[in-house]
């Protein structure tokens, strides 16, 4: 009896020989049954009871259910808010999905997918219950109870940390209360420092300590290992994250009327071997993630925060998947995804990541806004030991708008009355698409196009496609203006509907504007700050110091996108001017090169900062921070990496940070600079005379010798001289004086 006793219903059995063979056996043992010849004879009342040992013996297999039943670890979580915690699946059988019942309170997705288990991760949205339901193929719903709270209680991330000896780590505190403090329970071990809301941890000696983190309410406790080496060895590697703009502008939620810009934001980093000096290349792996900021903001995904899916292929030719961008990368997630070598520029990066500027975090029912998303990036070898690892910011903008002057009305405003089109406002109801088809009706107008029918029918139109424009390759028509030209010289003469008063009922036009709020009319923006870097601190510097007046960017000779203000039209000769423009508008091309960007780069003729590179070949923005956000940045999530390499914000300065021996030098680092530290101090005295005298030193320490801004200290310190002792202060411009008495003492 090979095979007997099948059922093809529903609910059908399956019966193996071997394994009836066995239950048979089993019957017989227990006296149940005799064996014999003509056993067949009655067998469908004997079939009862070996189905019953079957049962017993474990044997029974149900078709439509597993043999290891769907299963989830915990069975229930409670999450707070903005936050997301995860939950194992086990005993799975066949494709996996997942839903939550009410994706107000919680959203769920899945990575670490196998055939038998996955990871489930758990988003909270709001206060509030729900259930995830999880399936198989094999398994209709298996129910997984949700709480999301409002919990104000402290958290810190990660909840542990490792690291080597001579390198450092943050730990990022959320809902703080009150003033962050943090200790360390062996100074001898581990220090930490704290800046806002991150804790930097340096490893000084092998061993393990515990890091107490500490709120007005909240105490908690972070084990920290001090390591002798990096996972794979002595050598020790430091990774540089930075995104290519300080702001990444998005046409918002709706795609559906016309699109200047795609979701589309660059992630470059840079590894380097600290044990060389030498930035890495090969025989390693980066990839990217989400991770929680410092006040516990997470953005894991950009589907149901835009239409853009919806839009792409009319808009941009292209049907990528929802939460990929326009050359194949996802949105960063909590699932790592991989970084490619761009070997040209010598760094690692992913291209187009279609990150928006909303969180996951939901109140009232809508996304609640972070500029300021953050990402991680790892580096492992070839056999997936973590190297280094980072965290940097995605800044993106939905504060490209034109809202200001083109959204429908009743306001009497004489600058936005005179956007109106001659056939009147459309009001829509819907504000993102208002002002859009404003501007569409008013340049039917003009030009005789028929735009805003073709968006209501259901096409929408790329500007682009039209006027061409360097920030999407390929486009534009011959005979048409360019973008940017089109813009800004048309607006130029417009008036600035904040200027008109009672007392200047004329108002100002855009380009007499010497502040940026001319630019930020239109540009990120009065929230989003795209000028928030060290530069912007300065009153003096405007948008209009480096960039001219809305003309001048509008020139038809200029060429969007690449001829751009550069380092040295302000840095030079030892000095830092506030303004790039001469008193014609025109860039200042000094002499002196030692801050300038690489000539002819990206392109014969231009000269970008962001595509530069200096000292070992590292990226002028690994150090510096990106564009329009240079180190220190206003913005704290600008600033987390440079904090975590070198303890304090700023520009990344310290010779440890890429160099495990930081070699002696009087000239050989970046810009020309000598070794900073103790031991520069005991030995530049000889190297100083050998280079050329102290008049090598007044370019940054001053003609006078006494400091200057250029000399500055960026972190307190106290070096051992030949007479004891000198401490320096932060911001205290070091010159010959403060240890010698004079430059040739």
């Amino acid at each position: 009896m090979n095979r007997f006793m099948r059922e093809r219903s529903a609910r059908r059995y399956r019966f193996d020989g071997a394994f009836v063979a066995a239950a048979m056996r089993y019957l017989r043992e227990k006296g149940e049954i005799e064996m014999d010849k003509n056993m067949i004879a009655g067998a469908a009342s004997r079939m009862a009871r070996i189905f019953v040992a079957w049962l017993a013996m474990g044997l029974w297999t149900v078709a439509g259910q597993a043999s290891a039943a769907l299963a989830m670890s915990p069975s229930t979580v409670s999450v707070p808010a903005g936050m997301y915690t995860v939950v194992k699946i086990t005993g799975a059988s066949g494709e996996i999905q997942a839903e939550s019942k009410n994706t107000a309170v919680a959203t769920v997705s899945l990575s670490n997918v196998t055939s038998v288990s996955a990871t489930l991760n758990v988003v909270g949205k709001a206060a509030g219950a729900t259930t995830v339901y999880v399936r198989d193929a094999k398994t209709s719903n298996v129910s997984l109870p949700v709480t999301v709270t409002n919990s104000t209680a402290m958290t810190v991330s990660p909840t542990s940390l490792s690291l080597a000896i001579g390198s450092n780590a943050i730990l990022t505190a959320a809902k703080v209360s009150g003033t962050l403090t943090a200790t360390s329970g062996n100074t001898r071990i581990a220090t930490v420092t704290v800046s806002a809301n991150i804790v930097t941890v340096k490893g000084l000696s092998a061993g393990s300590v515990v890091v107490a983190v500490k709120d007005a309410r909240t105490t908690i406790s972070v084990p920290v290992t001090v390591t002798s080496g990096s996972p794979t060895g002595s050598a020790k590697y430091s990774l540089l994250a930075w995104n290519d703009l300080g702001m990444h502008c998005m046409d918002g939620k709706d795609y559906s009327v016309f699109s200047i810009l795609p979701p589309y934001n660059n992630l470059h980093a840079q590894l380097v071997n600290a044990s060389t000096g030498k930035a890495v290349t090969s025989g390693v792996t980066l990839t990217y993630e989400a991770v929680a900021d410092p006040t516990g903001s997470i953005n894991t995904s950009s589907v149901g925060k835009t239409n853009f899916w919806s839009w792409a292929k009319p808009l941009y030719g292209a049907s990528p998947a929802p939460n990929f961008g326009l050359t194949g990368n996802a949105t960063p997630s909590l699932t790592p995804r991989p970084m490619t070598l761009d070997a040209t520029n010598g760094w690692f990066e992913a291209t187009a990541l279609p990150i928006t500027p909303y969180a996951d975090a939901v109140v009232n029912g809508s996304y609640v806004k972070d500029y300021y998303p953050t990402v991680k990036v790892t580096a492992r070898d070839g056999t997936g030991k973590v190297l280094a690892s980072s965290t940097t910011v995605l800044p993106v903008s939905d504060e490209i708008t034109c809202a200001a002057c083109h959204a429908s009305t009743t306001d009497s405003n004489p600058a936005r009355q005179a956007a109106r089109p001659l056939s009147g406002w459309v009001n829509d109801p819907d504000p993102e698409k208002d002002w859009k088809k404003n501007i569409l009706r008013l340049h039917d107008q003009k030009r005789g196009t028929g735009l805003l029918a073709a968006a209501n029918s259901g096409t929408p139109t790329l500007c682009a496609s039209c006027h061409a424009s360097n920030a999407l390759p390929g486009t534009g028509k011959t005979g048409v203006s360019k973008l940017t030209s089109a813009l800004h010289t048309n607006h130029g003469a417009v008036i600035d509907p904040t200027t008109v008063t009672a007392s200047m009922p004329a108002g100002l036009s855009l380009n007499s504007s010497t502040n940026r709020s001319a630019c930020y009319a239109c540009h990120p923006g009065s929230l989003t700050a795209c000028l928030r870097g060290a530069m912007s601190t300065v009153s003096a510097i405007q948008c209009q110091s480096c960039h001219g007046n809305m003309t001048k960017v509008g020139d038809p000779a200029r060429v969007g996108w690449l001829q751009e203000p550069n380092c040295q039209a302000c840095h030079y000769d030892g000095t830092r001017k506030t303004s790039a423009v001469d008193a014609s508008g025109n860039l200042v091309k000094p002499a002196d090169a030692r801050f300038a960007t690489n000539p002819n780069t990206p392109a014969a003729g231009f000269s970008l900062f962001r595509f530069s590179k200096g000292h070992g070949g590292m990226q002028c923005e690994s150090c510096h921070g990106a564009t329009h956000a240079e180190y220190p940045s206003t913005h704290t999530n600008d600033n987390l990496e440079s904090i975590a390499l070198q303890g304090y914000a700023g520009t990344v300065r310290e010779c440890t940070v890429c160099h495990a021996t930081p070699p002696l030098t009087a000239n050989g680092g970046p810009h020309g600079m000598h070794t900073i530290g103790q031991n520069w101090v005991g030995r530049h005295g000889d190297l100083v005379g050998s280079a050329g005298g102290a008049t090598t030193c007044a370019y940054c320490h001053g003609s006078d010798y006494r400091g200057t801004p250029l000399s500055q200290v960026k972190a307190s310190r106290t070096f051992s001289t030949e007479g004891g002792s000198r401490s320096f202060a932060v911001g205290q411009n070091v010159g010959c004086y403060d240890c010698h008495n004079g430059p040739s003492p």
